[in-house]
């Protein structure tokens, strides 16, 4: 996306501090790396209740409000790893004041993100976290709810459900890392607690889970919107890795590294074949699904040259082509 790169210089009676800021015609501004929105905004809070800050000639002195206005943090990070993590990326939930809570903003910047991704030739697995200590995800934001008409709701739940049906569809693996709660590790607990709110899952949640757990675990699990922990949900294939509290980030990066060892093109067509195969009526159908997805690897580069370091004993270069 096309962005500029603006300044903002706070000049005051004997120092001049310069926070550079980039910008985009879609976005609102975003602190750089320079120093972090928080701290900014407390540096600029310090110098403001110790005194007034003097208007130089030719500048306009800013109102605090907006000072805080462009130093808020956006609500969803995407970040690529450097060597040796070169394929992985980092797509990070930032609104741990209200635990992740799904509002029209963070889902607009989720929807962004994953076209981002899926644009991204070198992209092989993502790796989805929280900013925040304690929690995963608390679900929509039922305050920003309280607002909406019926109308409006019925319009963020088809947006919500769109957006999770386009991150499922991505084309590389996806790899939450829960610590805390998931609703709507040891210390991870996952719910879908919708009937409590007399609603129902409405993000496709009353589809994917009987899917995952079978018919009957899952009219439990929505009918009570009870909480399982993460041994449970291992064991209901929820999740695949229940490991001590702190320690998920360092597995999903374990496994992330796994996969991007992987010829790169074998992973999308093997993520693509059990998808699409899971999908139709039966076996034969299935299996026709994962011919075509073979097919499609046979002139491959990566192809070739897996059977040469398998042949030579050493370890494959893939290149994606």
């Amino acid at each position: 996306e096309p962005k500029c790169c603006s300044v903002l210089v706070l000049k005051w009676a004997d120092r001049t501090d310069s926070i550079a800021f980039n910008c985009s015609c879609h976005y609102p501004p975003r602190a750089s790396r320079m120093r972090s929105p928080r701290s900014f905004l407390a540096a600029v809070s310090g110098h403001l209740a110790g005194r007034q800050a003097p208007a130089a000639p030719g500048h306009h002195s800013l109102p605090v409000r907006t000072l805080q206005t462009l130093a808020q943090r956006e609500p969803v990070r995407l970040k690529k790893l450097s060597a040796p993590d070169t394929g992985i990326l980092e797509l990070t939930l930032e609104r741990p004041e209200v635990k992740n809570a799904i509002s029209w903003e963070l889902m607009t910047r989720l929807r962004g993100a994953i076209h981002k991704i899926e644009a991204d030739a070198t992209a092989k697995v993502v790796l989805v976290a929280s900013s925040g200590p304690g929690v995963f995800c608390a679900g929509a934001d039922l305050k920003e709810r309280r607002h909406m008409s019926s109308s409006h709701v019925k319009e963020y739940a088809n947006s919500l459900r769109s957006t999770f049906s386009y991150f499922e569809a991505l084309s590389i693996p996806t790899i939450a890392v829960i610590e805390g709660a998931a609703l709507g590790g040891e210390n991870a607990t996952l719910g879908l607690p919708e009937t409590g709110l007399a609603i129902i899952p409405g993000a496709g949640g009353t589809q994917r889970l009987p899917r995952i757990t079978g018919r009957s675990r899952a009219k439990e699990l929505i009918f009570t919107g009870r909480r399982c922990d993460a041994t449970e949900a291992v064991l209901m294939g929820l999740a695949n890795y229940c490991v001590p509290a702190g320690e998920a980030y360092g597995k999903a990066l374990e496994l992330a590294r796994e996969m991007t060892k992987k010829g790169p093109l074998g992973v999308r067509m093997a993520k693509k074949a059990i998808d699409q195969g899971m999908e139709v009526a039966d076996m034969r159908s299935a299996l026709a699904v994962e011919g075509e997805c073979y097919e499609q690897l046979l002139h491959t580069q990566d192809r070739l040259e897996g059977l040469a370091a398998f042949a030579d004993k050493r370890e494959p270069v893939y290149t994606g082509e």
